[in-house]
């Protein structure tokens, strides 16, 4: 996992999210994240830096969920089209 707190100069620095990223690494990675924020001891930088961090990886994790529902829609919907052909004949 990338570390998400390394300071530069006075500001928190963070590693652009891997538009690769799977699912359940992007998943992960953010459940860190909340973990990390949820348990304080950070520097208001490095609090706003996973915050971003987490944004980021949230909006991976939303495109693989859309990207499933649009498949199970169209699987669904293809399958309720046979059905009514058979139906049919």
């Amino acid at each position: 996992m990338a570390k998400t707190d390394d300071v530069v100069d006075g500001a928190a620095e963070v590693a652009p999210v891997d538009s690769t990223l799977g699912y359940e690494q992007a998943r992960d990675e953010l459940i860190e994240v909340v973990r990390r924020l949820e348990a304080g001891g950070t520097t208001l930088e490095e609090s706003l830096a996973l915050w971003e961090r987490g944004e980021e990886l949230a909006k991976v994790c939303r495109r693989w969920l859309d990207g499933a529902r649009a498949r199970l829609d169209a699987t669904l919907a293809e399958g309720s089209t046979e059905d009514g052909a058979a139906e049919q004949a």
